[in-house]
């Protein structure tokens, strides 16, 4: 691979003076054994695991890139990904920096930057009042930050989750315009609070929505609403969160203010809210995050460095994995048991012995949050005995804690591979969350029974909602209903897919190099699964508490690979057995030389080779 420097062309808003452009050699790739043909979508397996279905990824653009000087197996995971041509290939793996485009074409957006720089100027008093999630959280801090910088009065807000609920509330608008707020600016909500943001502008308040959720029909009357799913506007990518909208603000206002845009700083905030958020990590969204991958690497905020601490993460070595699996979960710990605050305190802190205390404070609800999640589980999954030829899995109980029935949600979601509704029941009301699978758009299901809710909202994978009790049964009647005339005829049965079947023994240290340039890894853009056959068992054991975790060292050849199976619960492979296995590498080991040496394989599943 070649390098050389190029100028960037003269784009609004993304003055990076310097870019590093990346050109393939386009050598052959080395000689590896060539994998078999793929020609089917489904693969049997045997009794020892296969815990679901195994399919084989198929596409269109099947050997569009075997002229490519890629290897081969890098060439079929990204025909997988829709990748056809080398210039395409190019910008995915890292050889083009994508640009970001002009924000100013999003909706609302230039009436944004002329409201803060205005009360910026005149030390109006803004409140920057987000969710209590990491995507609301982040980007809070991120234009707190940038509003203080600027010489901005600021005064962020965000509510508890139990006391006051998702979104903005009348009586927090309230205690704001007693505090002298005269400027009010959501993040990650505010889209369908059509009452409060009029009750804001009845007290003078101007309000401007920062936000990514699905817009309803009738939309609340802010002063200015920045927010990419709103229809006829000119900007092509729609998917940000709300902390990549954020970041572009904050981008605008230095520009606006005429001082150098501290890029890193914001935008290893704005890579924490996208990971986390599940939106797609393609387009302008995988450049946020591999800009902010890079910030973080070399983060100078005290609460980050602290909480990578606690986590165990190594800043050189973060990926998005180390997000989604170790940080984010701590900051939402906070807001789920105890007071998203903690966490705004965290990200926003300048001394780092405060720091390392809100750290540990978090670290320890988190921990609490993994032994209350694991028990919600087991009750909702005893709960469904019985109920699993439904189309949406949907239970409720008193003893769900708010903070973790999303959380539920998604592990029903992972078990069943169907869409999930878990609500907490409360004496009068109920509080549920929902999260889905790709072929069912839950907040469009909440939407065809808008009229059982006192407040609802979401996108395509994920919704909330508040209820009335005596309603649940008709919500689950309708839901139910809804959910069986959208997924009629499709098989539902959770399944892995899988890129290609790929013998272990022919991973070698390029193929491995290459796959590491696939990452960030998330949601539209797949942790890559290879399937092996015929590979020797030569340890396995119970790690972890309660021995959990499957432990294991597999032979391939004359290379022996250590590998891990989280939360393993079928029978213990024999040493000396021969499997076949579905898995993904470690994010970022490179992996074996070709003398041998140790890659962590993660095994998604396996069964005996028959």
């Amino acid at each position: 691979m070649v390098i050389k420097n190029a100028r960037s062309s003269s784009r609004r808003l993304d003055t990076r003076p310097i870019l590093i452009e990346y050109v393939f050699d386009l050598e052959a790739a080395a000689t590896v054994s060539t994998p078999p043909a793929i020609v089917s979508s489904q693969i049997a397996t045997a009794p020892l695991g296969g815990r679901k279905r195994w399919r084989l990824r198929t596409t269109p653009l099947r050997g569009r890139l075997a002229h490519s000087g890629l290897p081969e197996l890098i060439a079929l995971v990204l025909e997988n990904r829709g990748i056809g041509t080398l210039s395409e290939a190019q910008g995915f793996l890292g050889g083009k920096e994508t640009s970001l485009g002009d924000a100013s074409l999003l909706p609302g957006f230039d009436g944004a930057i002329g409201l803060l720089r205005a009360a910026v100027r005149e030390k109006r008093l803004v409140s920057v009042y987000g969710d209590f999630d990491v995507d609301g959280i982040t980007s809070t801090a991120i234009l707190t930050d940038t509003l203080r910088d600027l010489g901005g009065e600021v005064l962020p807000y965000i509510p508890h989750r139990e006391r006051e609920g998702y979104g903005l509330n009348v009586r927090a608008i309230d205690s704001l315009a007693d505090r002298g707020v005269e400027l009010l600016v959501t993040c990650d909500c505010g889209t369908s609070n059509l009452v409060e943001v009029n009750h804001a502008r009845e007290l003078g308040i101007e309000v401007i929505v920062v936000d990514h959720h699905l817009p309803p029909q009738a939309l609340p009357n802010a002063t200015a609403f920045v927010n990419p799913k709103l229809p006829e506007h000119d900007y092509e990518f729609i998917d940000y969160a709300t902390g990549g909208l954020a970041f572009r603000l904050a981008e605008a206002l230095y520009a606006d203010a005429h001082k150098p845009f501290p890029e890193q700083r914001y935008a290893e905030l704005a890579a924490l809210s996208t990971v986390a958020d599940m939106v797609p990590l393609l387009g302008e969204n995988r450049e946020i995050v591999r800009r902010g991958l890079a910030a973080l690497a070399e983060t100078q905020r005290p609460g980050l460095k602290a909480l990578m601490a606690v986590a165990g993460v190594t800043p050189k070595n973060v990926t998005s994995e180390s997000i989604a699996f170790s940080l984010a979960p701590r900051i939402n710990a906070s807001g789920r048991l105890a007071d998203a605050r903690l966490a705004l305190d965290l990200l926003l802190t300048r001394d780092e012995g405060s720091a390392i205390a809100l750290a540990a404070s978090i670290d320890g609800l988190n921990k609490e949050r993994q032994r209350m999640t694991l028990e919600a589980q087991k009750l909702a999954q005893e709960m469904m005995e019985g109920r699993l030829d439904a189309s949406l899995v949907l239970v409720g109980h008193q003893d769900f804690h708010q903070g973790i029935i999303g959380l539920v949600a998604s592990r029903l979601v992972e078990t069943f591979g169907r869409p999930a509704v878990v609500y907490q029941r409360g004496e009068s009301e109920s509080r549920g969350s929902c999260r889905s699978i790709a072929a069912y758009d839950i907040t469009g299901g909440l939407r065809s029974c808008g009229d059982l809710f006192e407040r609802y909202g979401g996108h395509k994978q994920a919704g909330g909602f508040t209820i009335r009790n005596e309603r649940l049964p008709a919500l689950e009647e309708r839901l139910l209903e809804h959910a069986a005339s959208q997924l009629d005829g499709l098989d539902l049965a959770p399944a892995l897919e899988i890129d290609a079947e790929w013998p272990l023994n022919a991973l070698r240290s390029q193929e491995i190099r290459w796959l590491a340039k696939l990452q960030p890894y998330g949601v539209g853009n797949p942790d890559v699964l290879l399937l092996s056959r015929d590979v020797t068992v030569v340890e396995a054991k119970g790690v972890g508490e309660d021995g959990r975790h499957l432990k294991l060292k597999l032979r391939s050849g004359p290379v022996v690979w250590p590998a891990i199976a989280f939360g393993w619960d079928a029978p213990l492979p024999e040493p000396g057995s021969h499997v076949d296995l579905v898995y993904s590498l470690s994010a970022d080991r490179y992996g074996p030389s070709e003398g041998g040496g140790a890659l962590q394989l993660t095994v998604v599943d396996l069964v005996a080779n028959v």
